[in-house]
């Protein structure tokens, strides 16, 4: 018989450290409030200050355990800041979240080299140093962990203008189930979530654009696109014991858009 607070402890998340990169966009955000009030202890991280402040203030202001870092993902001595700044605040890793990265579409004929680059290394250079810099300390803990690696619905089919995103995001999934294989003798759980169109920065328009929306539309069946809120609960459960035996898989919160 299943013991009822074995059940309970399963998505209890409570008291464990999480560094969550691209706090400050709409999806790295959302989760990382996700995280606190489901009592995790959160490092925001982002290149913005102005705004990695503002959200500290207000989470601080209802009493969640966090603090910031300014750092560069994809420059590996502010990674290492990050971690060694997580570590110095609250004495360890237990959670990776890396939702930091950026799409500029082009056609390849008119996309420069160091565009496609500047994708490849925020998308993927980003999440590999991070991935190393906190694997090590997870291992070194001896008390396993969880990482999950933000990848996209693109990862998994192309798109035009997208010769460098779709890439960039299937080489996150690869990635994870590379980290997999390598980590779970340590505990050391590596998933990736794949996220369809949701609301941020760079898709707002699409939310105000008929012909747009429609078009993506027609391939979801649950009739909508994504809000950041859709995120948290998946990766919540990424974060915690319930997900022990789920590693090197990416779950696509799409609203059924890989199925059709």
């Amino acid at each position: 018989m299943i013991d009822q607070e074995v059940v309970k402890k399963q998505f209890d998340i409570k008291g464990k450290v999480a560094i969550v990169t691209g706090a400050t966009g709409n999806l790295g955000e959302s989760v990382s409030w996700g995280f606190a009030y489901a009592g995790a202890k959160i490092m925001l991280t982002g290149r913005n200050e102005e705004k990695l402040k503002t959200i500290h203030e207000e989470m601080q202001s209802k009493g969640f355990e966090c603090a910031y870092t300014v750092g560069n993902p994809v420059n590996e001595e502010d990674v290492e800041k990050v971690v060694a700044e997580t570590i110095r605040k609250f004495g360890k890793i237990d959670i990776l979240l890396t939702a930091a990265g950026m799409n500029n579409p082009k056609p390849i004929l008119e996309q420069s080299t160091g565009e496609w680059q500047d994708i490849m290394d925020a998308n993927v250079k980003g999440t590999w140093l991070y991935c190393k810099k906190v694997g090590e300390v997870m291992k070194n803990q001896g008390e396993g962990g969880k990482v999950i690696l933000v990848s996209s619905t693109r990862g998994k089919s192309g798109m035009k203008g997208y010769t460098a995103y779709s890439p960039s995001k299937a080489a996150i999934d690869l990635m994870a189930k590379s980290l997999a294989c390598e980590w779970g003798e340590y505990g050391i759980n590596v998933n990736a979530i794949g996220p369809t169109v949701f609301r941020s920065d760079l898709t707002e328009w699409m939310f105000h654009d008929e012909t747009a929306r429609t078009k993506f539309l027609t391939r979801i069946p649950i009739g909508r696109l994504g809000e950041p809120e859709d995120y948290i609960g998946v990766c919540t459960f990424l974060a915690s014991s319930a997900s022990d035996f789920i590693t090197g898989t990416t779950i696509y919160v799409d609203g059924g858009y890989l199925a059709g």
